[in-house]
């Protein structure tokens, strides 16, 4: 559909995954927004940081532990020109110390939101949606959070049928 978005943050390369570290090529929550997309259309667009974090996951979720103590705003390399024509925006990023990577909150303050309908999901390997919701209902001011969708991100090649699911039961149009 032409008034959904589907922007998300993802991690490619090392990964925690069901107690240890995997490479994988393509990040869990990549591959649940383009389950999203195949479900709905719409666009999608993926936030990517100036600095990339470091390839080492220890190393990365300390960087992020640390933007996230520090309430940084790390600079994004690309922006949409705007998000006025959708209706829709899901949100997409996996679970980093119980919120969003602060990437995403960089992305979405950079918009007026003002009645948009906000819908997360995330990836996690077993924290959940953790406090994001409430954390993007503070971010997304004048705009509609829905109950987001959190996916196991081992379980993420797998997920497809119940993404499509949840996103049937949401009536997204």
């Amino acid at each position: 559909m032409a008034n959904t978005l589907i922007v998300y943050y993802s991690r490619k390369g090392q990964n925690y995954w069901n107690g240890s570290i995997k490479n994988i090529a393509k990040g869990n929550t990549e591959r649940v927004a383009e389950f999203i997309q195949n479900a709905v259309g719409g666009d999608l667009f993926e936030i990517d940081t100036v600095r990339p974090y470091d390839e080492d996951y220890y190393v990365c979720i300390e960087e992020a532990k640390k933007e996230l103590h520090e309430g940084s705003r790390p600079e994004l390399k690309k922006y949409l020109d705007s998000v006025d024509s959708y209706d829709t925006i899901f949100v997409g990023y996996p679970n980093w110390w119980g919120t969003c990577p602060m990437a995403i909150f960089t992305f979405l303050e950079h918009y007026n939101l003002s009645g948009k309908r906000i819908i997360p999901f995330c990836t996690n390997e077993g924290s959940g949606m953790g406090n994001s919701e409430n954390d993007l209902k503070k971010i997304c001011k004048g705009a509609h959070v829905e109950h987001g969708l959190a996916i196991h991100g081992a379980e993420t090649e797998q997920s497809e049928a119940k993404v499509v699911s949840w996103v049937k039961k949401l009536a997204v149009k």
